[in-house]
């Protein structure tokens, strides 16, 4: 079997379930270690570091004999929950695939990675440079890891593992999730004088956001992402069948493209609740921004972006650059001043109860990471 898919499998035998999404779970603490004992094996220095209290981070460094440029390939370590799965943490290879809670997104990209710092280093080494292998938490949730490594980590440049198809990714989404409140007054169901229903108010504010989407929908877009959009994610609001509800609470989450800000769509929400006093003096609502990542995108004719294409190119492997509809540590990295690009394993299920990677996929990845190791620093 080949090294990194021995890995891979490895990897998602272990739980590594992120618990900001589901209370109580594992954690990245136990998958942290084993890679920290895969990467000292390999010959790499690896530190285990604390993101937060019980959310580590490992980052492994392979030194040139010269000083050079550092080149940093980094992915993370959690997972969505497994509910629904029968089977999440057994790795089973099945027509090409391997599956398993994680197998894409993403310990496909993490064997991928971390096996071409041990090739590298068991094939003589970088001859200057240094390559850092960066695993890191909560990525599925609110990247406290990708936080925490650039505090204390820097690069001139960073190969983002997450599945791409083996295509380059140059561009991703970015978002920003919004809470909504509409008041109401409490009063017994039999007694309408008395009583105000924010649901019914929040009902407005609903078809009012899906014109907002609709033309979001319609309007500017982006050559490789797509036109911005706004969807309903949650609604809470009601205390029984015969009580007018009080109180009504929808979580919306917009998705920006380069260009847009998380203010943007705030303003957007902002304008609806307006419009909406404006028909109805009796009307109340208030928005706020509860959390957003900005959009990223780096130039396809850039230094990375091409030195990416041409160790694909060395390897066979079509170049092909796109961009992702999904939100990435690259975005964290970029804001950093670390010019980042993604490139990883495909395969299908992403969060799904069937999840798999694609087996070759992982290792042409690894492979032109390693081609990319040699050329770039």
């Amino acid at each position: 079997m080949d090294p990194a898919i021995g890995l891979l499998g490895d990897l998602v035998a272990v739980d590594s379930v992120n618990p900001s999404l589901v209370p109580g779970a594992a954690g990245e603490g136990a998958i942290a270690s084993l890679l920290a004992d895969v990467m000292r094996r390999a010959g790499l220095d690896a530190v285990v570091q604390d993101a937060a209290p019980g959310r580590p981070n490992v980052v492994g460094v392979l030194e040139g004999r010269a000083s050079g440029r550092t080149l940093m390939y980094c992915g993370h370590l959690d997972t969505v929950g497994v509910a629904g799965m029968s089977a999440p943490f057994v790795p089973v290879q099945r027509d090409g695939r391997l599956y398993g809670r994680g197998a894409q997104d993403m310990k496909g990209g993490l064997a991928a990675m971390v096996d071409a710092a041990r090739q590298v280093a068991a094939s003589g080494g970088l001859a200057r440079g240094r390559l850092v292998i960066a695993c890191v938490a909560d990525e599925e949730h609110a990247s406290l890891g990708a936080e925490a490594l650039v505090r204390d980590w820097r690069a001139d440049a960073a190969v983002v593992t997450e599945p791409t198809d083996l295509q380059i990714g140059i561009a991703h989404k970015g978002f920003a999730w919004l809470e909504i409140d509409t008041p109401g007054r409490a009063a017994h169901g039999s007694r309408p004088a008395e009583g105000r229903d924010a649901i019914f108010r929040m009902g407005r504010v609903l078809g009012a956001l899906e014109h907002v989407d609709r033309a979001l929908q319609s309007g500017p877009s982006h050559r490789l992402l797509g036109p911005p959009s706004l969807h309903a994610s949650t609604v809470h609001g009601g205390r029984e069948w015969s009580v007018y509800p009080d109180a009504c609470r929808l979580q919306v989450e917009r998705r920006t493209i380069p260009g847009q800000s998380p203010a943007q769509a705030l303003e957007e929400v902002e304008r609806v609740l307006q419009a909406l006093r404006d028909q109805d003096g009796e009307f109340e609502g208030t928005a706020r921004l509860a959390f957003s990542r900005d959009p990223y995108e780096i130039d396809e004719h850039a230094e990375l972006p091409q030195a990416l294409a041409r160790a694909c190119a060395a390897r066979r492997q079509p170049v092909t650059f796109t961009g992702l509809s999904f939100w990435t540590d690259a975005g964290v990295l970029g804001q950093s001043a670390i010019p980042s690009v993604l490139f990883g394993p495909g395969g299908e299920g992403l969060h799904s109860l069937e999840e798999y990677v694609r087996v070759a996929d992982v290792i042409a990845c690894r492979d032109v990471l390693v081609e990319l190791a040699r050329d770039f620093v």
